[in-house]
């Protein structure tokens, strides 16, 4: 393990392996990898997802079952030392680099994460002037990766938004999808914690592809495993997932029969001629906003 040791980018990656090297004297690798990102997962998860809080707290507490008080705060150290090094290096995929290192990817299935470097000229690739234009014109933009893996590809976007002073906390939905149950908390865990609004879905993009109700991927289909990120619940956008959700209500109306129409027409102009202390107006973006 000691030349594992020396090819981690830094301190704080190294001490997550000497913790996790005596964690794992008792119960694999594996597990306590998987428990250690899932419980962080769900730490983070039921502060804001009020819906799922409930089962998820459950898995939770079935999990911190296989670990004694002393262990357990070592988990808990493990993630002030995850949260620490992202805040000192946010140009990384922290966990997908630590995973690759710690010789925990699944050769069978082919889990090999894409390097940080080659994400990173990906990200410069795909952007910037569209981007810019986009923004302007519709407010905000979505981007998704249907195989995120632990996130390293939507971090880099994060990070070059950054660099082309666009504030991707306003401005960028990120979407998600891992079929591997552990990946996908990993990306959730790091985008979280890089304050990114959005979401990770677990399920198969194949077979079962994240599909929404709105056009730009606001309000994702029920029946999926969804894990939102607490920036998802800010101000901001939580106003635009209401505004979607109007612009669906009004989508949805039946429209009137023809013998209808001039029994209702009386009706619906004396309503377009009153005026109300909230009316709802139309954003460039053509979304129904009550702002």
């Amino acid at each position: 393990m000691g030349k594992v040791t020396h090819q981690l980018r830094n301190e704080n990656q190294k001490n997550i392996t000497r913790i996790f090297d005596r964690l794992s004297q008792r119960n694999s690798r594996w597990t306590v990898w998987s428990d250690f990102v899932v419980m962080s997962a769900i730490s983070i998860s039921n502060t804001v997802d009020k819906v799922n809080e409930q089962s998820r707290e459950q898995l939770y507490m079935d999990t911190i079952k296989k670990y004694t008080k002393a262990e357990l705060l070592e988990f808990a150290q493990m993630i002030a030392e995850l949260v620490m090094g992202m805040e000192r290096n946010p140009n990384c995929d922290f966990l997908g680099e630590l995973f690759m290192m710690l010789e925990l990817s699944n050769a069978q299935n082919g889990q090999f994460f894409t390097p940080y470097s080659v994400c990173s000229a990906m990200a410069k690739l795909t952007i910037m002037d569209e981007l810019h234009s986009k923004i302007e014109t519709e407010g905000w933009v979505s981007v998704n990766d249907c195989a995120c893996g632990a996130g390293a590809l939507l971090i880099a976007f994060a990070n070059e938004c950054k660099e082309q002073n666009i504030n991707y906390q306003r401005s960028v939905l990120f979407v998600a999808q891992d079929l591997d149950y552990t990946a996908a908390m990993m990306c959730y865990l790091q985008l979280s914690l890089m304050g990114c609004p959005g979401y990770v879905v677990v399920a198969n993009t194949i077979t079962n592809p994240v599909t929404t109700y709105d056009r730009k991927g606001l309000l994702p289909r029920d029946g999926q495993n969804i894990w939102y990120t607490p920036f998802y619940f800010t101000e901001i956008w939580q106003g635009r997932t209401i505004c979607a959700s109007i612009d669906r209500m009004f989508h949805q109306m039946p429209k009137p029969a023809p013998a209808e129409v001039k029994e209702e027409q009386q009706e619906i102009t004396v309503t377009q001629s009153t005026k109300t202390d909230y009316p709802i107006n139309e954003t460039k973006a053509g979304q129904l906003t009550l702002f």
